[in-house]
Parts: structure tokens; C-alpha cells; sequence
């Protein structure tokens, strides 16, 4: 497992990668101009996120969402913030392809625990901890069993499932399950489930 973890996994990352990049590049550069109008100059989202060892690194995806706040300066909650273009965007995972920028560079990998808020560090449990032994994923396998809609404890227990049983064969099925869920827009995409609820720690579940 350590040299397909170590070694083989981060060959198979940066050529599917850039495969993937270069196939998609049609549409990344439509959804980026679509963007780059509806949001004002702002066709990009970058948010902090921990990485392997919770090493810090910045996100980028597709930005779907305005930057409205309330009357303390709060953000607004994720339902009213979503623009329309941003929904659609959502709907269809198109928001994700940027992290393929993120695989190049080495801080994510295309199949792995999804990379959460830094604010959630001190909320995981020793077990659930363990979801940073590597790198967090474009897609993984919480994500082809339901993705935002089964719950925190669920999600953190499959991630956990993952890291302990990382393989070359469990990652090719993940690969072709995300393939098989967005083509079909079969739970990874449900409309009622575009977001999760904010994490709250292990207690609050």
C-alpha cells in the first residue's frame, strides 16, 4: 500500500489530472466566463483548507455563491447566498474542476476524504482525525455513498473506512462509481441535499 500510496497514486494524479484538465477545458473556460460576468470579476472561490497532516492549503473552485452579509456583517446562510448559475454549477459537480489545479500542484489528490472548514479541526475526535493521514480528494468514497446526504457521523466513518483500506483497486472503483453518480446525477447531485449542515463536533450529531 505505501508505494501505491506514495508513489504510483501521485503518477496516476497528475496524468489523469491533466488529461482531465485538457478535456475539460471547453467547459472550464465557458463556465469561467459565464462567471466572470454574473459574479463581477469574481469567477473563482479560494478558501483555507487542511490538508494532509492538516497542513493548511488553498482551495479553488468555481465561486457559486454572493458575498451578501446581514446586518452584523455575517454572511448570509448558504440558501440565500447560492446564485442560480451557481446552483446549476452545483447540480453538476462542474464546480469541482478547478481542484484539478490543486492535484497538479500536489496538495490534493483526485480520490481521498474531501478537504473541510479549518474551523472544524478542533471539533474531530482522535478516530476521526485520522481522515488527514492523506491527502484529501476531489471525490472519495463518503461521496459514492451518499455525499451530503447521509450525516457527519456516517461521512467521517467511510473516510475512515478509506484511509484504512487505501488501494489501488478501492480507488479505481471510487473513480468509475463518481463517473457512473455524475453522469447519472444519482445522490452525489441531489438538489436537496447541495449543502451540508455546519459541523457542530461528535457530541452534537
Amino acid at each position: 500500500m505505501k508505494l501505491y500510496q506514495n508513489i504510483i497514486k501521485r503518477i496516476f494524479d497528475m496524468v489523469l489530472a491533466a488529461i482531465a484538465l485538457l478535456m475539460l477545458s471547453p467547459v472550464l473556460i465557458i463556465v469561467s466566463i459565464v462567471l466572470l460576468v454574473s459574479n463581477h470579476g469574481k469567477p473563482f472561490f479560494f478558501q483555507t483548507r487542511p490538508g494532509k497532516n492538516e497542513k493548511p492549503f488553498k482551495i479553488i473552485k468555481f465561486k457559486t455563491m454572493n458575498d451578501k452579509t446581514d446586518a452584523h456583517g455575517e454572511l448570509l446562510p448558504f440558501d440565500q447566498r447560492i446564485t442560480a448559475m451557481g446552483a446549476f454549477i452545483r447540480k453538476y459537480s462542474l464546480d469541482e474542476i478547478p481542484q484539478l489545479l490543486n492535484v497538479l500542484k500536489g496538495d490534493m489528490s483526485l480520490i481521498g476524504p474531501r478537504p473541510l472548514l479549518m474551523q472544524y479541526l478542533p471539533l474531530y475526535n482522535e478516530q476521526q482525525k485520522k481522515r488527514h493521514n492523506v491527502k484529501p480528494g476531489i471525490t472519495g468514497w463518503a461521496q459514492v455513498n451518499g455525499r451530503n446526504a447521509i450525516t457527519w457521523k456516517q461521512k467521517f466513518e467511510l473516510d475512515i473506512w478509506y484511509v484504512e483500506h487505501l488501494s489501488f483497486l478501492v480507488d479505481l472503483k471510487i473513480l468509475l462509481l463518481t463517473i457512473k453518480k455524475v453522469v447519472i446525477k444519482e445522490g452525489v447531485n441531489s438538489d436537496a441535499n447541495l449543502n451540508m449542515p455546519t459541523f457542530m463536533g461528535t457530541d452534537n450529531e
